[in-house]
């Protein structure tokens, strides 16, 4: 059955860029080459992969050297928190990898208001003596919130400030996970005002299991790896060069387009949710509503199945999520959604949209419509 696919979940997975593709070709077939070995076409190779290196740097105003590369996301987010021996705040509405690496520590979970934004003002309250790593991302995930990392930023400068008064050299470092909006958002390490910054290569075009963390050169960072010492140590094993070439000019295509972008997809999420809003008064848009990123719409309708409704529009060629998709895996309620106060029967109602690069007025216009004569019809079924 040849059936259009529209796709608008960009959120959960990204088709790579055909410009990254042809970027990382040459290093699948003749620059094969082990960066670590001594004759020209490897040093060549190495060569290469540094110069990448530098360009994801560059993309974020780092320095190469205090880049890591790691297999994903995850892998970044629990060296950032690897024998961090203190006190960690993290947020309610973080993704799992964040919360359960919190979990094994000793830790605050600080709550986020009913649009899941986490203010400075509840890091500050949380903050104690022992505290040595604050973690909140920069955009959430399920709600597209994006959060005011440079006011937390300031708070965890004032207190590493006040220590350093006291006499006191109980290191404290902000985290943020960035893999959410990197093609919407600026990610300059200067202007956010993080200590440490993880990248996910799969959620901007880019291959999957590449990410990356930044830390700066004050952070003391322990390895999960050890072997041969690649990466300073901090993550040995081979390197993973065609994937560095990827992402590196992946988020260069991010960096490069970010604006227009961001300005196209705002303007196809507005005119989505105007449809079905109108269409359905007593639906319910969540996260910020001036703070939020310009591809994503999660929206709520109040006494339907969200898992049903997907199952649904996938049969009409429409791919939506119910939210993150470790969570949509699980077939367990969204953790996000919960924590936000959101009730059960509005929560089990919910869709995540989110739009990117394969998404067009035309698509998503159609899209909207399937969505509205599906939910007329799943309305009408359960009034009967």
């Amino acid at each position: 059955m040849n059936k259009e696919i529209i796709y608008l979940d960009h959120a959960a997975a990204t088709p790579m860029d055909l410009r990254v593709i042809t970027a990382m070709e040459p290093y699948f077939r003749d620059d094969f080459y082990n960066p670590s070995s001594p004759y020209a076409p490897a040093v060549k190779v190495r060569r290469d992969y540094e110069e990448a290196k530098h360009l994801l740097a560059s993309s974020i105003g780092a320095k190469p050297g205090e880049i890591i590369m790691t297999a994903g996301a995850t892998e970044s987010i629990n060296l950032a928190f690897n024998e961090i021996g203190g006190h960690v705040i993290v947020a309610n509405i973080e993704h799992h990898a964040v919360l359960n690496c919190a979990k094994l520590h000793d830790h605050t979970i600080v709550e986020s208001d009913s649009r899941g934004f986490v203010s400075a003002d509840v890091i500050k309250a949380a903050i104690r003596p022992d505290t040595k790593l604050v973690s909140v991302a920069l955009a959430n995930n399920e709600l597209g919130t994006v959060q005011p990392l440079r006011d937390i930023a300031q708070v965890v400068r004032q207190e590493r400030e006040a220590r350093l008064m006291r006499g006191d050299k109980t290191p404290i470092y902000l985290h943020s996970d960035a893999s959410q909006g990197v093609s919407q958002l600026d990610v300059n390490i200067a202007r956010l005002g993080v200590d440490m910054l993880t990248l996910n290569s799969g959620k901007m075009y880019g291959p999957k299991q590449m990410g990356l963390l930044w830390a700066a050169s004050h952070v003391r960072l322990n390895p999960l790896i050890v072997g041969g010492g690649q990466e300073r140590g901090l993550r040995s094993g081979t390197e993973n060069v065609a994937g560095t070439i990827g992402f590196a000019r992946a988020l260069e295509l991010a960096t490069t387009h970010r604006k227009f972008e961001s300005e196209r997809l705002a303007k196809l999420r507005d005119s989505l949710q105007t449809a079905l809003t109108n269409a359905f008064t007593d639906a319910i848009v969540s996260g910020h509503p001036k703070h939020r990123l310009a591809g994503h719409l999660h929206i709520s309708f109040p006494g339907l199945d969200g898992e049903r409704l997907i199952f649904i529009l996938e049969n009409r060629g429409v791919l939506v999520s119910t939210g993150s998709a470790c969570a949509a895996n699980k077939g367990t309620r969204s953790h996000v959604l919960m924590a936000i106060g959101m009730t059960p029967e509005i929560a089990d109602g919910s869709i995540r949209i989110t739009l990117g690069h394969l998404s067009t007025p035309e698509n998503t216009g159609l899209a909207g419509n399937i969505i509205i004569e599906e939910l007329k019809k799943e309305y009408y079924r359960i009034s009967k």
